[in-house]
């Protein structure tokens, strides 16, 4: 009986149809290209992934990127400002190398303008703005001395401004008028080259008066001998 039964065992495998599972080798593709937005110009910082095989990459600074890939898979493409995108590997895909260039769009959110101040209410910002605030003691400092100063200048005699130098110093006035439009004036007393320009200009002697002459030496006397002295 177990001749028969192995014998009818034997019998069924050799007819039976042997079916052989070979495991094929997963096939990758190396994908790469050059990721830019509507103007040609290269994105950096673009985060590529595989969602077969879970790898990521990142863009370079000239937008090149790679990455490691199965046919089949999809390819997904994502930067801080721009639309997603993907693209998907076909199937049937058999190069080891594949070239898709990316154009990303611009993802753009219009929204209004913002205003931002520093009080919580609108009656906090009149009342600001209404309140008289003491001024500055050394910028009234300064500001009695510029005054003292053009004060001496002007009511000290013998002292004068020669036509270029008042056409100058008036051009200088408007210029300035011009560039501080609603805002502070310039004060000059602070600015090194403003000094070391009149430093210049006293040496040169462009403020000195040349209708006023100097006042001359006194040549010393000499004394007259007596003839009598002489005679003895």
């Amino acid at each position: 009986m177990n001749r028969i039964y192995y014998t009818a065992i034997l019998l069924l495998l050799l007819f039976s149809p042997l079916h052989s599972q070979t495991s094929s080798p997963e096939r990758f593709v190396q994908v790469s290209g050059i990721i830019s937005d509507i103007t040609n110009r290269p994105v950096s910082g673009v985060a590529i992934i595989s969602k077969k095989l879970r790898r990521g990459a990142i863009s370079e600074r000239t937008g090149i990127y790679s990455i490691t890939s199965v046919p089949g898979d999809t390819i997904f493409y994502r930067a801080l400002g721009f639309k997603r995108y993907h693209t998907v590997i076909p199937p049937s895909y058999e190069s080891r190398h594949c070239m898709v260039d990316i154009m990303l769009e611009l993802d753009t959110i219009p929204i209004e303008e913002v205003t931002i101040l520093p009080w919580k209410t609108y009656n906090e910002f009149i009342k600001e703005m209404t309140r008289e605030k003491p001024a500055d003691p050394l910028i009234e400092n300064m500001n009695e001395n510029i005054a003292s100063v053009y004060v001496a200048i002007t009511n000290q005699t013998g002292v004068s401004i020669t036509p270029e130098a008042g056409y100058r110093y008036a051009m200088e006035q408007n210029f300035n008028a011009m560039a501080t439009r609603n805002q502070f004036p310039v004060n000059n007393l602070l600015n090194p080259f403003a000094w070391a320009k009149f430093i210049n200009e006293v040496k040169s002697g462009l403020f000195r008066n040349k209708s006023v002459k100097r006042p001359q030496q006194a040549k010393p006397i000499k004394k007259k001998k007596d003839k009598k002295s002489e005679t003895k």
